[in-house]
């Protein structure tokens, strides 16, 4: 039975290479894979990367992309064995349902991968739906500087101050976001 799995954690966690090795688990025994990342993060230029140097190209889905028709065009010219999507907080909640149909009614099993919360530490759409019906959900883990466990996203301005508000979505690295346990991510932000 295909399962919709949703590996979540804070920046810096390897959720890219991780799922750049189970694409090449799979594509290593012969099997097709299809990999999916959000055209609004414009610096990955199509493609899914790790920041320890792994990339591979992917196909760039907008809130205005149907996942279900797209794959299941892929899987009838030859048939998929996965579907892997980096970035998915960025996912519409209807697209998480559709990609819960791939695993549902076309048996393909579909991973996920992306955020929990923002910098408010608040759930992402597209998140909040994964958690609340994929099959499987695996955390990722991160390290805080403290050496605790980091499953928050600080935004950070220029001068690396904490920023307590603002739009959800803006994209950036390790110049605009830290991750951090929850403790030294509320004294941050108490100090904004």
């Amino acid at each position: 039975m295909a399962k919709l799995y949703f590996y979540y954690a804070s920046m810096n966690a390897g959720k890219s290479a991780h799922l750049l090795q189970a694409d090449f688990n799979y594509r290593e025994r012969g099997m097709r894979t299809m990999l999916w990342t959000a055209a609004l993060d414009s610096r990955s230029g199509g493609r899914v990367k790790s920041r320890i140097g792994l990339e591979s190209g992917a196909h760039l889905f907008t809130p205005e992309t149907d996942l279900w028709a797209a794959v299941m065009a892929e899987h009838a010219a030859a048939p998929l064995a996965c579907v892997l999507v980096d970035e998915a907080q960025f996912l519409m909640p209807q697209q998480v349902w559709r990609l819960a149909r791939l695993a549902d009614e076309a048996a393909i099993p579909v991973l996920c991968y992306g955020l929990r919360t923002d910098f408010r530490g608040e759930l992402f759409p597209g998140s909040a739906v994964l958690l609340g019906i994929a099959d499987a959900l695996v955390e990722l883990k991160a390290v805080c500087h403290c050496g605790r466990k980091a499953t928050m996203n600080l935004r950070v301005d220029e001068k690396g101050r904490a920023v307590s508000d603002g739009a959800q979505t803006e994209i950036g690295g390790n110049d605009r976001y830290v991750a951090l346990c929850r403790r030294h991510f509320s004294a941050a932000l108490a100090g904004a």
